[in-house]
């Protein structure tokens, strides 16, 4: 596994509170380029965020940075950005972890998301209604990417995503 880099809590979650508040690229915000400087690169290395709510958010932050900063252009950032939310939120919300994982990767004809956790229980699929007001995470997931699946680590699990791209890598 490459570097990992703990990044304290209060660096990277931000209070949601006064002018510029959080990751955002508006008045007062840094810029993407800012974002993975006070967070770190998760297509470098594996980002760390702390077991809290705000997670989500600085995970779909440091997802449109990611995109702005590595691949511009991309129709699949919105859909990225949606679903590791998703993730992140039910990593939060369903493992009893401390930290939570986030790696990116480019591939050949995709982009892998990651969210890693120290969690052994796996990620179920349930079926969604109409009116159902959660549980819709995975469904979304499952809709919106074009694979998605779990992988078993020596310390909890990977869940990810693959978005299919038209573009071409950097570089190549």
């Amino acid at each position: 596994m490459a570097a990992e880099r703990e990044v304290p809590g209060p660096a990277i979650v931000p209070s949601g509170r006064g002018r510029g508040a959080g990751f955002g690229t508006g008045v007062g915000g840094p810029s993407s380029s800012g974002v993975l400087r006070l967070t770190g690169d998760p297509t470098a290395h594996e980002v760390r965020l702390p077991n809290r709510p705000e997670s989500a958010a600085t995970a779909r932050q440091l997802t449109r940075a990611v995109f702005q900063t590595h691949w511009p252009g991309s129709r699949s950032a919105e859909n990225a950005v949606l679903l590791v939310s998703e993730l992140v939120g039910n990593a939060v919300r369903h493992t009893g972890a401390h930290l939570i994982g986030l790696r990116m990767e480019r591939r050949a004809a995709s982009i892998r998301i990651e969210v890693r956790d120290p969690s052994r229980g796996l990620p179920c699929l349930l079926p969604v209604e109409e009116l159902d007001t959660s549980g819709r995470g995975l469904f979304l997931v499952d809709m919106l990417s074009d694979r998605w699946g779990v992988d078993p680590l020596p310390r909890g699990k990977a869940t990810w995503f693959e978005i299919r791209t038209a573009e071409r890598p950097r570089g190549r």
